[in-house]
């Protein structure tokens, strides 16, 4: 039998019971297409999130207080020795260190005028700006202060909008958890990050957020690092000198790397399971499948038969019936990639910032796997067609 022999066949078959047949492809193209778009958009937000996450900077080590680790009664019963401003000043002296950002965080009411917004209130140092990548659109930044701090704030892009409107607020004070601040600058807009409002902050010197929420010591520390040297031996020379000042390893750090890293396998592990929920209307085409090939044995017994007395062998049989089912699921696989692709592209016209991201790897993974549908779901029927006996096949007329 020839290849042209099989394309004739199969596709006479299939165009014998168009109703059938295109039922069939509906169920596959459902499946690929619900695969296709939840694994896009999940890499999407996969991306999305990652490269967020990223302009903060590269080379960026974390220190916070406790020791995250597993232990007995008495590391529950222990006491952590918070991380104070002197350990965070302390840091600046060690090689390669570029900035070093003391971190303090709170909420508290926002007053100007008869105006109030209860927002975050974040405590930091005057390098925040510069170690984060966070441009100041109007004035500066937190001056550097040799003593205690003057109540300088500055606001963010939302806050500002929020109590000033289109009114210059430099210069003008306001009260942050009732204690009386001049403006000495406004943020850039940076919009939101894990469900964190970047604009909807106002930032005050780390010493004055101690006092406005009586803590101890810092959330946490970060400190960039030049180029010259790495991530895991920055994290080393600090983890020395905490050591050296605590007495022992009381505390976390967490580099830029690892924290990438992380996230990017919770958000790796997220998709592929949202992708294998959409697998489950894929296995529903699947069965489609099978049934209709099942069906098709059935009804074709003769014509098996008469195949087989003219020469047919088994092997040309079962070639011919995997043809049917994989050419099925092949055109419910293009089906549903052009079902996908329209219904993204209506998403991505009704909202805009929703992040989708295409991958030819996903477009050839998503017909491959409907190859595979095809060819699995098309064995049993293709084998039990195969092998049926000539004499009792022609018989079933």
């Amino acid at each position: 039998m020839l290849s042209q022999d099989y394309l004739r066949l199969t596709l006479g078959t299939l165009s014998a019971g168009r109703m059938r047949s295109l039922l069939t492809i509906l169920g596959i193209a459902i499946g690929i297409a619900a695969v296709m778009m939840l694994t896009t958009l999940g890499e999407g937000v996969r991306l999305y999130v990652l490269e967020n996450f990223s302009q903060f900077g590269s080379r960026i080590v974390a220190v916070t207080p406790g020791k995250t680790q597993t232990g007995g009664l008495g590391s529950i019963l222990s006491s952590t020795r918070p991380i104070s401003l002197e350990d965070a000043h302390s840091f600046r002296s060690l090689p390669y260190a570029i900035h070093v950002v003391p971190i303090v965080q709170g909420a508290g009411a926002i007053e100007y005028g008869n105006r109030v917004r209860h927002t975050d209130i974040l405590g930091t140092g005057p390098d925040a700006a510069a170690a984060w990548r966070f441009n100041v659109v109007l004035g500066r930044f937190l001056p550097s202060s040799a003593g205690y701090s003057q109540p300088y704030a500055v606001l963010g892009h939302k806050v500002r909008n929020e109590l000033f409107g289109e009114a210059n607020p430099l210069g003008q004070f306001i009260r942050v958890g009732g204690e009386r601040y001049r403006v000495v600058g406004v943020m850039e807009e940076k919009g939101q990050m894990l469900g964190f409002d970047l604009d909807d902050i106002v930032y005050i010197p780390i010493d004055r957020a101690l006092n406005l929420f009586n803590r101890a010591g810092l959330m946490e520390v970060d400190v960039t690092y030049q180029a010259a040297t790495t991530a895991q031996a920055m994290a080393e020379r600090i983890r020395a000198r905490l050591i050296a000042r605590h007495g022992g390893e009381d505390f976390t750090i967490i580099t830029q790397d690892e924290m990438l890293a992380s996230l990017d396998r919770i958000l790796g592990i997220l998709t592929l399971a949202v992708g294998g929920l959409g697998g489950i209307s894929l296995l529903v085409g699947a069965i489609g499948i099978l049934t209709i090939m099942v069906t098709t044995v059935r009804e074709r017994r003769s014509e098996i038969g008469l195949l087989r007395a003219l020469g047919a062998t088994s092997r040309q049989v079962l070639l011919l019936f995997l043809s049917e089912a994989m050419l099925l699921a092949l055109a419910g696989g293009i089906a549903g990639l052009l079902l996908s692709a329209l219904s993204l592209g209506l998403l991505a016209l009704a909202i805009p910032a929703l992040p989708i991201q295409i991958s030819p790897l996903f477009l050839l993974l998503a017909l491959g796997l409907s190859a595979a549908v095809g060819l699995l779901a098309g064995v049993l029927p293709a084998r039990q067609a195969a092998r049926l006996n000539p004499v009792t096949a022609l018989q079933s007329e």
